[in-house]
């Protein structure tokens, strides 16, 4: 029989190892970094890697542009499959919406600042830095 403390140890993932798990992160190296470097946040606090995640503690972290926060709904230490990965965490209303809101706004933003087919050539570059430079004067 195992006492209340022995069963809490069997529980208790660490916040890097978690992200790990959770494939948020493709190493615990790079999950380290992220939390060392303050783009994880858990419980509304930065977070340390050794931190021990629970279950419904809730976790906001950066991947590129994106902002997430997730509900933690089960701690496994395992990596596995992206579908069983996806069961350990549930994204916020408030997290999708927010992401599909700055995903258009960056849609809208290529559609009117579009780029060119190709570079300049050195003539088109030069006149450029001509015309770039030429109010300064």
């Amino acid at each position: 029989m195992k006492g209340k403390a022995q069963q809490q140890d069997d529980n208790a993932i660490r916040l890097d190892k978690w992200l790990w798990a959770a494939r948020f992160y493709k190493t615990r190296a790079i999950a380290r970094e992220m939390i060392e470097g303050g783009k994880v946040h858990y419980n509304g606090q930065r977070g340390k890697p050794s931190k021990l995640v629970e279950v419904n503690a809730e976790i906001k972290l950066r991947q590129g542009n994106d902002e997430k926060i997730v509900v933690v709904l089960d701690v496994n230490d395992q990596r596995r499959s992206a579908e069983q990965a996806q069961l350990l965490y549930q994204e916020t209303e408030a997290s999708v919406a927010n992401r599909e809101k700055v995903s258009e706004a960056r849609k809208m933003n290529a559609l009117t600042m579009p780029h060119p087919d190709r570079r300049p050539d050195k003539k088109e570059r030069r006149s450029l830095i001509k015309f770039k430079y030429s109010d300064q004067d």
